[in-house]
């Protein structure tokens, strides 16, 4: 009890610097080392399988999304709930919360799971597969699917101990599966020869011992939030709360799958398989820095989700400006990475000498305008973090649909793979400014909605 009062007591009066550091560097750590197992994982297949086999794994990246799209939606929203309710000291609808979510993460992996195995050929076909790559694109996705209830009760309940006070603990659990999964991949791929199924087989197994991990954890009294009776019934308040809050990240995932679809039909027609691998090369290393950003906003989040609860905008305010201070640092260092060093990155992946040279040249032309992306990103996880859903699920849809996929559509007609590549900085560069002109409007509301709460000229509680 004195360790649950000590994690409650930080978020309400701590420094808010220091606990961003807290809260948000043992996230970050774990959304890097999951990002660098992905990029090993596929360093393992471009060496070991072949480019083939790359441009296998980037037509799964649909199905990918949508996956991904789904847990979000049960696991960040459960979370944010999750925070919010243990601000206002709610521990009994915090506990509902943890229960709820663990139910609604088997129910989506089931929804998912049937409908996509009974047409994986047809859909993997429809988004990008051809005769060379289908059969490394349906290896790889067949052991994903199957194993998609361990990977949501595993996410969403990590999601759900990092925003209950143990952030450390939540990482400690990504970086056993991520450890585990780095020494199975080799192994499975290299040593057994089982090549793309390998690298799948050796994802499930980790993450049945992170899930291990995390059920061990909740199942223990003494943690701030734990299992007990009465917390498994669905109810309607709570899960209208998770699936509100989670469906801003759970559209700009199901958004991202429309996109990468478009991008590899696109990239089919306008440079064959190579360009998709290429793709797949750019996406990963795009993903490792975009990470870094949502690891922070998974730090930012019960801090913001806490003290929003306990009408502490003050220290809301103050979250919000350091993480766009760094997150806007981390996108920055990533177009750095990218345009000076875009042969090397490339390389690291393949030694197919047109492979290297697509991705280059994709790669530099993608980050342009990258360094806007650390802002956008974090601003829009603070509108989820504080209930604001709607605003949160609009400016997620505005860089995707009104701006990216248009442009897909559009510019490749005039300047082929060129065109595909440019088509992203040119919808961040309008999406960011949508982002600014929403946030400076909400910020002036929000400070004069909140003025009773702040001290005058020191925007703190």
């Amino acid at each position: 009890m004195a360790a649950q009062s000590r994690n409650i007591a930080e978020l309400e009066n701590a420094s808010v610097w220091r606990l961003l550091i807290q809260y948000s560097l043992p996230s970050i750590a774990g959304m890097v080392v999951y990002s660098l197992y992905n990029i090993i994982d596929s360093v393992f297949i471009g060496h070991g399988v072949g480019p083939l086999a790359l441009s296998g794994l980037a037509v799964t990246f649909p199905i990918m999304n949508l996956t991904f799209a789904l847990g979000t939606l049960v696991g960040i929203g459960g979370a944010a709930i999750s925070s919010i309710r243990l601000g206002r000291k709610d521990q009994e609808g915090t506990e509902r919360t943890l229960g709820n979510v663990l139910i609604m993460s088997l129910i989506a992996a089931v929804v998912l799971v049937i409908p996509t195995l009974l047409f994986l050929t047809e859909i993997l076909t429809a988004f990008g597969a051809s005769g060379q790559t289908l059969t490394y694109a349906y290896d790889f996705m067949l052991i994903t699917l199957l194993g998609l209830p361990v990977t949501y009760v595993f996410f969403n309940l990590n999601h759900v101990m990092r925003a209950t006070g143990y952030p450390k603990k939540a990482m400690g659990s990504t970086l056993l599966s991520v450890g585990i999964n780095i020494i199975l991949a080799p192994i499975f791929i290299f040593w057994f020869k089982w090549g793309i199924t390998g690298a799948a087989v050796a994802t499930l197994l980790a993450q049945v011992v992170g899930m291990v991990r995390v059920l061990l954890h909740f199942s223990d009294a003494a943690s701030t939030v734990h299992f007990r009776r009465g917390i498994w019934q669905l109810r309607k308040t709570i899960v209208t709360g998770i699936l509100s809050i989670g469906m801003a990240p759970c559209l700009v995932n199901v958004c991202g799958s429309a996109v990468t679809v478009a991008i590899n039909r696109q990239l089919a027609d306008h440079g064959g398989d190579l360009a998709i691998g290429a793709y797949g090369i750019i996406n990963r290393i795009l993903i490792l820095f975009a990470m870094l950003v949502i690891g922070l906003t998974q730090g930012m989040q019960p801090i913001i989700g806490y003290n929003h609860g306990a009408m502490k905008p003050g220290r809301v305010l103050l979250t919000l400006k350091y993480g766009v201070l760094a997150g806007t640092s981390f996108t920055t260092l990533g177009f750095l990475a990218c345009v000076f060093f875009p042969r090397g990155i490339a390389g690291l992946f393949t030694d197919d000498a047109s492979l290297i040279s697509l991705a280059a040249n994709g790669l530099i032309i993608c980050v342009l305008a990258f360094p806007l992306i650390g802002s956008q990103i974090i601003i829009g996880n603070f509108f989820q973090a504080i209930g604001k859903a709607r605003l949160a699920i609009f400016l997620s849809l505005t860089r995707q649909m009104l701006f990216l996929l248009p442009f897909l559509l559009v510019l490749p007609r005039f300047w082929g793979q060129d065109g595909v590549w440019a088509s992203l900085p040119l919808a961040d560069v309008l999406s960011f400014i949508v982002t600014l002109l929403f946030i400076r409007r909400f910020l002036k509301y929000y400070r004069l909605k909140n003025r009773h709460y702040l001290v005058p000229g020191t925007g703190k509680a």
